[in-house]
């Protein structure tokens, strides 16, 4: 059976996205249902703290620190970055109440997304596209059929691609409305 890219690559990342928000749902109400709701208001500061952690791959891959491999710093990325997003979605819940918050939290959603998107889909879809490829070929199509075959499968690998000119603006303006909330929260914190 001849599977396309969209079920074979897309689904697969829309389930592991969809991991992260149920574990979230499943999380925050465990912690409602066990009145331990304070917790989920603490676990932003961890699950930044994650995420500020899985910056190493970059700092790695941009040459800026020399140590740890590349490979196992992106698995680190990859881990942290679920792990602290999954912390912060949990800290947000439902009890947000300004507009910086959910700017962040929208900017982070779409960050984890567009850094799965680059990770999982267009590496896999690569290999995918070119393993169809020689399986036509070797069947005998013409480079023509082949091409009209693989035309959906192949827009889609393209589109995907553009991953990267959206991932480093979204990781600042996270980065940038991250801060602010934190800022604001500490400059309205009661003190006393």
């Amino acid at each position: 059976m001849d599977k396309s890219l969209i079920r074979k690559e897309v689904l697969p990342f829309v389930l592991m996205f969809g991991s992260l928000i149920a574990a979230t749902l499943i999380s925050d109400a465990l912690l409602h249902q066990l009145d331990l709701v304070w917790i989920g208001r603490w676990l932003g500061i961890p699950g930044t703290l994650l995420i500020l952690t899985s910056f190493l791959y970059s700092l790695r891959k941009r040459k800026k620190i020399t140590f740890g491999k590349p490979k196992t710093l992106l698995r680190l990325h990859e881990t942290l970055t679920w792990l602290g997003a999954l912390m912060i979605l949990v800290h947000a819940g439902i009890h947000v109440y300004a507009i910086l918050p959910w700017l962040a939290l929208a900017a982070m959603l779409i960050n984890v997304f567009s850094g799965m998107t680059g990770k999982i889909l267009l590496d896999r879809s690569k290999r995918f596209l070119a393993a169809k490829r020689e399986t036509y070929l070797s069947d005998g199509l013409s480079e023509e059929q082949v091409e009209k075959r693989l035309f959906w499968d192949a827009t889609t690998y393209d589109l995907m691609k553009k991953w990267r000119s959206v991932h480093l603006p979204i990781t600042l303006a996270f980065v940038v409305l991250g801060l602010g909330h934190i800022i604001s929260i500490l400059l309205f914190w009661q003190w006393q």
